[in-house]
């Protein structure tokens, strides 16, 4: 691709996720770490946190800011887990999948929690409010089943009463 084509992708795609006020900033980042070894992680995490993913368009933007291959910034943001590819949510909502929190019904909170967003395990809500992820423990088994929405813990989670508590969460 030229430049001129990654760049007009690049365009079309921050005017159709709103975030046209964010490509100076990203600008500004790919030139101060231009000629920096090492440079690519801390430009994918600071891109990242203001647009909050990055698909293959903003891959290709960077790879080019940066001069280097558009595979070798794929390679990074495929290989480390805190890069994202799909569009996250406002809030992160994991739910435990761990032997205290199964037993004790997370699997009901989980349903509940994806028929009231219409969203799935892993996935995000159209509205890009929630993103809902299974962890394997939260440390908090006497708490079970145990959800958390970005840093807060929320024990004893009655099924019933989830989709009320997330409500709270704009």
């Amino acid at each position: 691709m030229n430049i001129y084509h990654v760049t007009r992708e690049f365009d079309t795609f921050l005017k159709r996720e709103n975030l046209s006020g964010y490509k100076d900033r990203i600008d500004s980042i790919l030139e101060i770490y231009r000629e920096r070894p090492g440079g690519l992680i801390p430009v994918l995490q600071q891109v990242q946190e203001h647009i909050k993913y990055l698909p293959p368009v903003v891959q290709h933007y960077i790879a080019m800011g940066l001069g280097v291959p558009s595979s070798d910034v794929y390679g990074v943001v495929s290989f480390y887990s805190f890069f994202t590819m799909k569009p996250r949510g406002r809030h992160l909502v994991r739910a435990c999948l761990g032997t205290a929190c199964y037993v004790k019904g997370i699997q009901r909170v989980i349903d509940k929690i994806e028929t009231g967003f219409n969203l799935k395990m892993g996935g995000t809500s159209e509205d890009r409010r929630f993103t809902l992820q299974g962890v394997r423990c939260l440390g908090a088994c006497g708490l079970a089943p145990v959800v958390m929405v970005d840093d807060d813990t929320l024990g004893e989670v009655d099924p019933s009463k989830i989709v009320k508590l997330l409500e709270k969460y704009e």
